[in-house]
């Protein structure tokens, strides 16, 4: 869901350049350098995820999985999806530098509320409720990201209404398949490896 350059206004691009800096400096700070492997792991399925891509008018649509990323990572998603938005940039022109701060909180924050509002869900209920709890972080984090790419285009000027109101709806399903998969994913990972989302100790006191 990449805002090409070009398209947002200076207040908008400074206010995005300012709010990634902050959540890359807290990600980088919180961040348990053990679990690299795994940071790299899930910035790799960003950025293969959102590597096959449908333009529509200033954004973008394809799946991000910023929902599992948010569960797994917290605050580490920011210096995550830095690297993978980065190297999308430089090596296939997704997005762009200008825009790349707006980018990376539009995807980056709704990961990371979806892993304060759904972890302790998935952690604590049972097999089906975890993966309710997942879809609800998947689906909520396309629909959060959709919000704020709407938004960012929207206080751009009313030349991009059009294109905000179209990524929104053009998004719907996207939503709807990214609930599917990440419900998919957790119900699997709280099974076979629940370290990886950092809930061991939880799934077995449930």
């Amino acid at each position: 869901m990449h805002i090409v350059d070009g398209a947002l206004s200076e207040p908008v691009l400074a206010a995005g350049a300012v709010l990634a800096v902050i959540g890359v400096g807290i990600g980088l700070k919180k961040m348990d350098y053990d679990n690299l492997p795994q940071v790299g792991v899930l910035s790799a399925a960003f950025f293969i995820a959102s590597y096959i891509h449908l333009p529509i008018g200033f954004s973008s649509v394809h799946l991000i999985l910023n929902g599992l990323i948010g569960l797994a990572l917290g605050w580490a998603a920011f210096p995550a999806l830095l690297v993978a938005l980065l190297l999308q940039a430089v090596f296939f022109g997704f997005g762009g530098f200008v825009v790349l701060g707006v980018n990376i909180v539009n995807i980056a924050l709704p990961g990371l509320l979806m892993y304060y509002l759904c972890r302790g869900g998935i952690a604590s209920a049972s097999p089906k409720g975890a993966a309710i709890w997942g879809a609800i972080a998947g689906g909520g984090a396309i629909l959060l990201t959709t919000l704020m790419v709407a938004g960012s285009l929207a206080l751009s000027g009313e030349a991009f209404m059009l294109a905000a109101k179209a990524t929104f709806f053009a998004h719907i399903p996207v939503m709807i398949v990214e609930g599917f998969v990440t419900a998919a994913a957790v119900l699997l990972i709280r099974k076979v490896k629940p370290e990886f989302l950092n809930i061991s100790e939880d799934c077995e006191r449930a």
